[in-house]
């Protein structure tokens, strides 16, 4: 069973991970005693992360402040987290906001940015005088309601969409329209105003994708957008620019350059598949063409998390740089980072079960996990995991897709071929790197009525030591 010449796609690895995965006893106790998959968390790299962006302020003397995006990671050890260190969560639900408060996390360091707000978490933002961000007229009219109900007023900021780039409005189903907010807002919030128990406070938007270029030219007309406000008497304190920051995954741009242009020569000739069943990741065949983009996260790339930040802050804006813009109006920049702060926090680990040869020929390895225990909207997680056998052998080499638990015949872990350097026995472990963000609980389920993955904290004083996330108690955890 020969290795083929597969591309590797190399993945980062913190060093809190290195120093786990080498270690196959230990891996095993905690799977013995809780269940394949885990979901291991370190919470050394999510203040790490935080201090890129923190640092990143200070160096172009903006005031800056951090939301962690917590729809990213449903762990309340993150939440822990940033209580501990001292920024804040933007909540995408009333448990999400729940978790913050019994946290002891200040109401102004909260946000409220979810899709859909009902009577119910709204009025919960009321009683504990959470700032929300509002989408829509009908948010706006439910909101104000509940206001009027409790003779309240509460601080809100108002999302805004339609931006203008390369000539055409930038699409999102998100936010007010940038050309009719200002109206909405001069007539709405004055003190006659149907809305006049709203405390304006700040702009926020998102933009799907990750151009810098869009996010830079968003935020140059939300900055016009505040003065067009200042000369209607609204004070603006903040401009929030979402989430969406990108990260890196990789270590070697060569790498991931190589990987599809291996993937799209053998799409189009009779090379030896690299994806299971020529799976084209998102891409269309037609003829000798491969039409469209891989619909896959850019998991290399030279501008992640502050550097990404960074491009859009020098930006100019005139004759100005953006971050100077902000500085002369005394505006605060927010950001809602998710992925980019859970960067190097977690990954999942999970157990051999067997081993056999499909109808075709390949070679299939089952894990214990399903594949929404490690799924986004990416067509496949592009990164080799970590093996980690119980004894380690001569060879040979072999090639195996990894196949999870549900009775589907698509039930893939990876789309991927991944080169074992041996033959994997039963009660080997495969690591899946780098998993927190967006991985390892967006698209969990319970068909089967399996168990949900449990999610251990993991840190080092003497030796390693793994506690349950649901059964942590507050206190220091970094």
């Amino acid at each position: 069973m020969q290795r083929s010449n597969l591309p590797e796609l190399t993945p980062i690895v913190h060093s809190w991970i290195k120093d786990v995965t080498s270690n196959h006893p230990l891996l095993e106790k905690w799977i013995s005693k809780w269940g394949s998959p885990v979901n291991l968390l370190n919470l050394i790299p999510f203040q790490q992360n935080f201090q890129k962006f923190d640092r990143l302020f200070k160096k172009y003397g903006i005031e800056g402040k951090v939301f962690f995006a917590r729809k990213a990671n449903k762990c309340i050890c993150f939440v822990r987290g940033v209580k501990e260190i001292g920024f804040g969560v933007d909540t995408a639900s009333i448990n999400e906001m729940k978790d913050c408060i019994q946290a002891g996390i200040s109401p102004e360091m909260i946000t409220v940015t979810a899709a859909v707000k009902n009577e119910q978490l709204l009025s919960y933002a009321v009683a504990h005088q959470i700032p929300v961000m509002l989408d829509n007229e009908d948010e706006c009219g439910l909101l104000h309601s509940i206001l009027e109900k409790e003779n309240k007023t509460l601080n809100v900021g108002f999302r805004l969409s339609g931006f203008e780039w390369e000539g055409k409005k930038c699409y999102s189903r998100f936010g007010f329209d940038v050309d009719e907010i200002a109206a909405f807002l001069e007539e709405g919030l004055s003190n006659r105003g149907k809305y006049r128990r709203f405390h304006y406070k700040g702009l926020h938007f998102h933009l799907n994708g990750y151009s810098i270029g869009q996010r830079a030219a968003a935020l140059s007309q939300s900055i016009d957008m505040v003065d067009r406000l200042a000369s209607n008497g609204f004070t603006t304190s903040f401009v929030d620019i979402g989430g969406g920051i990108l990260m890196n995954y990789l270590e070697n741009g060569e790498e991931w350059e190589g990987f599809f242009n291996v993937l799209n020569e053998t799409l189009l000739t009779d090379r030896e598949e690299i994806t299971f069943q020529k799976d084209p990741l998102g891409m269309v065949k037609l003829g000798n063409r491969l039409i469209g983009e891989p619909k896959v996260y850019p998991y290399f790339n030279q501008h992640p998390q502050e550097h990404f930040v960074e491009q859009i802050l020098t930006t100019q804006k005139g004759d100005k740089a953006l971050h100077r813009h902000l500085s002369e109006r005394n505006l605060e920049l927010r950001l809602e980072p998710g992925r980019s702060l859970l960067d190097q926090t977690g990954v999942t680990v999970a157990k051999v079960a067997f081993r056999k040869r499909d109808s075709e020929g390949r070679t299939l390895v089952g894990l214990e996990m399903n594949r929404t225990q490690m799924f986004s909207s990416s067509e496949d997680f592009l990164l080799d995991p970590i093996y980690i056998p119980k004894k380690t052998t001569n060879g040979p080499p072999c090639d195996v897709y990894f196949v999870g638990a549900y009775c589907l015949e698509q039930e893939l872990i990876l789309k991927r071929k991944i080169s074992l350097p041996q033959f994997p026995e039963i009660g080997d472990l495969i690591c899946f790197v780098n998993t927190a963000g967006y991985m390892m609980h967006f698209y969990e389920s319970q068909a089967h009525q399996f168990d949900l993955a449990k999610n251990l904290v993991v840190k080092k004083n003497a030796s390693w030591e793994a506690t349950l996330d649901e059964n942590l108690n507050a206190g220091n955890f970094l």
